[in-house]
């Protein structure tokens, strides 16, 4: 474990009795509140000192709602140290009322639009997609790429970072590469060229989710977070945990154990900027 405390950097805080949250309904793991006093159960032994909130999906038009109660909840508790917010960035133009509301809380450190459940891989390149996404970065936020390499959508994103140079990018997950399949082609080849736009930071998070839940192994996620790592360097990769999504399949304190024998060749600064210091630049903590 890292003998330092952490900065998680993808975390969902979610009550569904408070807000409507359709796409996890009946799933026995997700679909009941999950707040700090349950985070506090699983993080377990690992020290995490801060932690960023990130957009849970909550149902169409609730947007505002889900972030307002974050920021209550970060004024009670300063380990909620930014916000990554929902706002319909394909509104173009229009998305500034959106950000102006968001703007007024003080937690607000970036957007997110969900990219991976479009049928269209090139969804992100429409010409408001991509003008909204430039407004994102005008204001200062990070704009943040949830999306599923495996769906052909990891190319169109990266013709969207270089579309918008002024805009700081954060990957989820690694692009979601098929874990599961093993396939190594053409993730490693696209996530190097998104890897060459200076302007992204890589999430280490989400990995096991993407494998077989009942046959994954370590040795299986290797190859994906040594060339995520190879790429983007440890200047530009952050720790992510994407709890409670990630208790389907493991333990909180697994994927750290998992991330920590990764950065075992890095020398102590340069573990200390994965584990924290490059949260603390990127989300401004």
């Amino acid at each position: 474990m890292p003998a330092h405390p952490v900065v998680d950097t993808h975390v969902h805080l979610y009550d569904p009795t408070v807000l409507p949250y359709g796409w996890m309904r009946g799933d026995p793991v997700l679909d009941r509140p999950h707040g700090l006093a349950e985070f506090d159960h699983a993080v377990g032994a690992v020290q995490v000192e801060r932690l960023v909130f990130v957009e849970v999906a909550v149902d169409p038009g609730r947007h505002l709602d889900e972030a307002r109660r974050i920021q209550a909840l970060a004024d009670r508790d300063p380990r909620i140290a930014a916000i990554v917010a929902h706002a319909p960035v394909e509104l173009g133009a229009a998305v500034e009322a959106e950000l102006d509301a968001l703007q007024r809380l003080p937690a607000l450190r970036g957007i997110r639009r969900l990219i991976q459940d479009e049928p269209d891989p090139a969804f992100c390149l429409a010409p408001d997609f991509v003008e909204g996404v430039r407004r994102v970065g005008a204001r200062g936020l990070v704009f943040e790429l949830c999306l599923r390499a495996g769906r052909g959508q990891l190319g169109p994103a990266t013709e969207l970072v270089r579309r918008c140079p002024d805009t700081r990018f954060v990957l989820d997950h690694l692009g979601k590469p098929p874990v599961a399949t093993g396939a190594l082609d053409p993730w490693r080849r696209e996530i190097a060229e998104l890897a060459r736009c200076p302007n992204v930071v890589c999430k280490l998070s989400g990995l096991i989710t993407e494998a077989d839940p009942a046959r994954w192994t370590r040795d299986q996620l290797r190859p994906y977070l040594d060339y995520a790592l190879a790429c983007f360097g440890p200047e530009r990769v952050m720790y992510g945990s994407d709890w409670p999504v990630s208790a389907r399949t493991h333990l909180y304190g697994t994927w750290v154990a998992i991330l920590d024998e990764l950065l075992t060749g890095l020398d102590a600064a340069a573990r200390e900027r994965v584990w924290r210091g490059n949260a603390r630049a990127v989300y401004r903590l």
